[in-house]
């Protein structure tokens, strides 16, 4: 294993110009493919925000010509993410008070904020929040984000502009859309869903090379001239039901990219709403953004890791950039992200090459872009809230443990109630009384209690006290992130009494990583705690558990 490593890391690619120079044909190839999967996305996600189409285009060319320069990631993809279409809508919504273009204006000063809040993540080295919130909960608070845009896109889907604004008001009024669906543009949605759907199922290779989103496209742009979107008109669909169709049910763009910009109202920045949604925009926008460059580092086939903090401040960058001049914020987005890999991105280029590609098909076709249905792009959303919150998600959660589902839940529910700020802090909490009722003393919970011992030179033994749960790892990653690499370390639980999954998730990542730099990471001690599901980075609590005795 660790021959295979060396030899990985010896022939990784190179870097910067030379990066360049080596792997411009295939970096080229894959920003070329990205850019066909996030172009309709980028417009599918503003729309879906409340902002004008052509905001998520400005922010995925400055994720991809800009935030690549700061080199905290080898191949992620920098752009609009749906996970934060619920924020920005929000911020519009409650902002404008019912004026869209006002809440547009002060929503972009809230992203501008946010941005320059997560310059100071990274340059405060925060990149360590992204192992502090507890697995159940992000992915509830995730599972959550998936369900509200399927519900709001479903309405755009058939081609009704739905009553209600809140979640569960959207989700209830579904049925009804559905008896007064417009059935043309209900056709593109349909046909746009089963392309989404149904490709992936087909065991192909090269029709897995195609990108369904690009199909998608192909396909809704001819049956839009077909029902003549581009004309507003009356047709007969029965005898007795007369529909109207035109050129709102399509894209809408400005005659060119420099007359799009829209500079932001900083009047009620400092506003208690305001304020609210920085926090919303930088918390949320940094934990996605964190967890899906660590995701995308363990498909990397050069197994090189992120800078977490340079991205984290690159990211801050480029939101800044882009609210100043009307963009969406962004994220390392995890879709285009995985696209890159499997197209064989090999460094940080591909993601310029994206944002090149973006830049000149926006600049020259405008016209083109017209031409998508909304229907078509709501399809595209309404799969990524699916792949978000589908029935898997709920399953794999409760394989872990019933106390992970439970987590899983209530912040699903809490976050569809209310907002994700509100729903992930009561998954935090939830997750806190469900450890204190198995033990996890009061002072531990965010001080753990742990000693290093060296028996060698080349061995140390870290043994940890009282618990190891998620609101104390923090610190005791950045005592094993101290220790040399290329060594022996062992991490005994033998003297504690609960040892959470997102403690046990992140050493399991954590022992790949080390070993694959050559070093040797044992976890020792869990024999007499019982695991509270069979699957293997279940929680464990100690069968008996005597307090040890400290020197």
């Amino acid at each position: 294993m660790n021959t295979t490593s060396n030899n990985a890391s010896q022939t990784a690619p190179l870097s910067g110009l030379r990066g360049l120079a080596q792997s411009w044909q295939s970096d080229m190839l894959a920003g070329f493919l990205v850019f066909l999967i996030a172009l309709p996305l980028c417009l599918g996600i503003s729309m879906a925000s409340g902002f004008p189409p052509v905001a998520g285009i400005f922010t995925a060319i400055i994720g991809g010509i800009v935030v690549s320069f700061f080199g905290g990631s080898n191949l992620t993809i920098k752009g609009p993410a749906a996970g934060l279409i619920v924020i920005a809508l929000g911020a519009v919504e409650e902002l404008g008070k019912g004026d869209p273009l006002v809440g547009y204006k002060l929503a972009l000063a809230a992203i501008v904020a946010a941005g320059v809040l997560q310059i100071l993540f990274g340059v405060l080295k925060s990149g360590v929040l992204g192992d502090f919130f507890p697995s159940a909960a992000v992915h509830g608070m995730l599972a959550a984000i998936g369900i509200i845009i399927a519900s709001k896109q479903i309405h755009t889907l058939v081609g009704v502009k739905p009553i209600g604004k809140e979640p569960l008001h959207l989700l209830a009024e579904i049925p009804h859309s559905f008896s007064v669906m417009n059935p043309e543009i209900a056709i593109i949605g349909a046909v746009s869903l089963l392309i989404l759907f149904g490709m992936p199922l087909i065991n192909n290779k090269y029709v897995k090379m195609i990108p369904a989103p690009l199909v998608v496209i192909l396909v809704a742009i001819p049956l839009g001239f077909y029902f003549d979107l581009a004309h507003e008109h009356k047709y007969l669909f029965l005898p007795q039901h007369e529909y109207t169709i035109g050129p709102k049910f399509l894209v809408t763009l400005p005659e060119s990219l420099f007359a799009a910009i829209t500079f932001p109202d900083f009047s009620q920045v400092f506003s208690p709403v305001s304020i609210k949604y920085i926090i919303m925009f930088a918390l949320v926008g940094s934990l996605e953004s964190l967890l899906s460059s660590k995701a995308i580092d363990t498909l990397d086939p050069y197994h090189r890791k992120s800078n977490l903090n340079r991205d984290l401040l690159g990211v801050g960058v480029g939101n800044t950039l882009a609210g100043l001049i009307g963009g969406l914020p962004m994220i390392s987005e995890i879709v285009r992200s995985s696209a890159n890999i499997n197209n064989g991105g090999k460094t940080w280029w591909s993601n310029v090459f994206h944002g090149a590609f973006l830049l000149v098909f926006v600049a020259l076709f405008p016209g083109l872009i017209h031409q998508i249905p909304l229907s078509a792009l709501a399809a595209m959303l309404i799969a990524t809230g699916f792949r978000l919150a589908a029935p898997k998600e709920f399953y794999k959660t409760f394989k872990i443990g019933v106390e992970q589902l439970v987590i899983f839940l209530i912040t699903i529910a809490v976050t569809l109630a209310s907002d994700l700020l509100i729903g992930i802090a009561m998954g935090i909490l939830t997750k806190f009384i469900i450890h204190f009722a198995n033990g996890l003393p009061p002072k531990s919970a965010f001080k753990p209690l742990f000693s290093v011992n060296t028996p060698c030179d080349d061995e140390f033994v870290v043994d940890v006290f009282h618990s190891a749960v998620f609101s104390n790892y923090i610190k005791l990653k950045k005592s094993l992130d101290s220790l040399p690499r290329g060594k022996n370390i062992t991490i005994d639980f033998s003297n504690t009494a609960l040892v959470d999954h997102t403690v046990m998730e992140n050493l399991y990542h954590y022992q790949h990583d080390y070993r694959q730099n050559g070093g040797e990471f044992t976890i020792r001690g869990l024999e007499n705690h019982q695991p509270l599901s069979n699957h293997p980075l279940a929680s464990r609590k100690a069968v008996v558990y005597s307090k040890p005795t400290l020197v």
